[in-house]
């Protein structure tokens, strides 16, 4: 399937945030009343729960009182991890808003954000990655090439979890059911098919993945990403890979998920079959070949997919040696059990018991976001726990559309139509002034952070809303 390669991507990630709210009696509030709470200013301000955040990501309330980011048009690796961490300061900020609010209402109640998969009773949500690829690529036959490293990924990239008094490296492995497939909720694939790609139809496809955990380590989600857009570029390149027998027999992903040794067989074509860890192995070694000749478009410098293969290297290693120690201070599940390991035996438990309430406790304050709150925020203050980006670039993206991209557009429009006061309408693609006569700007190029139509429509608002100018 060689054909055009893309070294600069487009891609975005999309998070759902777990919610509760417990006051000082430990009475928990009920998540849709503690939503209201936290979106209230949002439609203060808006007029609405579904909105684009000035950092041109998009901020609403997703079913089940989750509150969900995705975020803006990324070009880049270091500057996705950015606003994906940018996400964390936005929900974050919208729930200490909630905490004033309920505090003016004589309610003393603390609300908790956590950036998981798994709520206390066993319901998944998601974390989604979108990459943007040719249309002449044909989804399923990337995906039949695409799976075997996906289902392995959880080995360096998995949040960690305990479930059934055992430790698994992903939260979300027991929640996928097909390889692939159009459905979302009904069948949870690993790829989705559905053609929204955001951009132009004839040129673009968009590139859904649902089976990653959440991350609350920078560099988790660094190598989550960062090999993905390794093993796209191969699989574009024509690079040989190994490819699913049965691309929607997805059975070894459970199995995967539980053998911390990375000994969990996967089925290949041909009859082939392979361990997790040496399936990640062969990525990982066409991956280093891979980049001694992948030539720089743009995007993803060389030199930053170096740092990628670094960690991945140490993460396999790992997993083949069994010396976590490797990655304890860069890998979700690895900083996890580190965590989960240096209490078992103050409460009587050997290592590889995890069924105590104590250990769940910890489990689920390791993806609590609030800094100083939260058991990862605190490793990471600590100096315990390794970052991607400069802390600058984080609080830059929680409030600045990245300049690289169409969301640059999407930002530019979204300040001066609130500093105007004009009534508009935004999505991913359109850009729309309502009023006096409509006025509406289609995006259909996600690489371009310049277009002379949209300074045409700032200038159309600013003509016929100058008073709040």
């Amino acid at each position: 399937m060689a054909g055009a390669v893309f070294t600069r991507r487009i891609m975005g990630i999309e998070t759902e945030y777990g919610i509760t709210c417990m006051d000082r009696g430990n009475r928990k509030l009920g998540a849709d009343e503690i939503a209201r709470y936290m979106f209230r200013p949002v439609i203060d301000r808006w007029g609405s729960s579904n909105i684009f955040h000035p950092n041109a990501s998009r901020l609403y309330l997703d079913v089940g009182s989750h509150p969900e980011v995705a975020t803006a048009e990324c070009d880049s690796l270091s500057q996705l991890v950015a606003y994906d961490r940018a996400g964390d300061l936005i929900v974050d900020e919208l729930a200490r808003a909630a905490e004033e609010s309920l505090a003016e209402e004589h309610i003393d109640g603390q609300v908790y954000l956590f950036k998981n998969n798994l709520d206390s009773v066993g319901n998944s949500y998601g974390c989604h990655e979108n990459y943007l690829v040719g249309r002449e690529v044909v989804l399923k036959t990337l995906g039949k090439q695409l799976l075997p490293f996906l289902i392995t990924r959880q080995l360096i990239a998995g949040a960690g979890c305990i479930k059934d008094g055992r430790f698994h490296f992903s939260q979300r492995s027991d929640h996928v059911w097909e390889g692939v497939s159009s459905a979302t909720t009904r069948s949870r694939p690993i790829i989705n098919t559905r053609d929204e790609p955001h951009a132009d139809s004839h040129r673009f496809r968009r590139l859904h993945v649902i089976v990653g955990d959440s991350n609350m380590s920078e560099t988790t989600t660094a190598l989550k990403v960062g090999s993905t857009l390794l093993v796209l570029e191969m699989i574009e390149a024509g690079v040989e890979l190994p490819t699913m027998h049965q691309p929607n027999d997805i059975s070894a992903i459970r199995d995967i998920a539980v053998d911390l040794t990375g000994q969990a067989p996967v089925a290949l074509e041909g009859g082939e079959e392979m361990t997790a860890v040496a399936v990640q192995r062969a990525y990982l070694e066409a991956a280093r070949a891979w980049l001694k000749t992948r030539e720089e478009t743009g995007g993803t410098t060389n030199e930053e997919m170096a740092r990628v293969l670094e960690l991945w290297e140490r993460a396999v290693a790992a997993i083949e040696t069994q010396d976590f120690s490797l990655i304890s201070r860069d890998i979700d599940w690895a900083i996890k059990l580190g965590l989960l390991r240096r209490y078992q035996p103050r409460l009587g438990l050997g290592p590889e018991d995890f069924d105590h309430p104590k250990l769940a406790q910890v489990d689920l304050a390791y993806h609590d976001i609030r800094a100083g709150r939260g058991l990862f925020r605190v490793l990471e203050a600590k100096g315990l726990a390794s970052t991607w980006v400069d802390p600058a670039d984080v609080e830059k993206a929680a409030t600045t559309a990245p300049e690289t991209t169409r969301a640059h557009l999407r930002g530019q429009f979204l300040a001066e139509s609130q500093r105007l006061g004009a009534p508009t309408a935004v999505d991913w693609l359109r850009l729309k002034v309502t009023r006096p006569e409509p006025q509406i700007v289609e995006l259909d190029d996600p690489f371009s952070p310049v277009d002379a139509r949209v300074d045409e429509l700032i200038s159309y608002m600013r003509e016929h809303y100058p008073a709040q100018g």
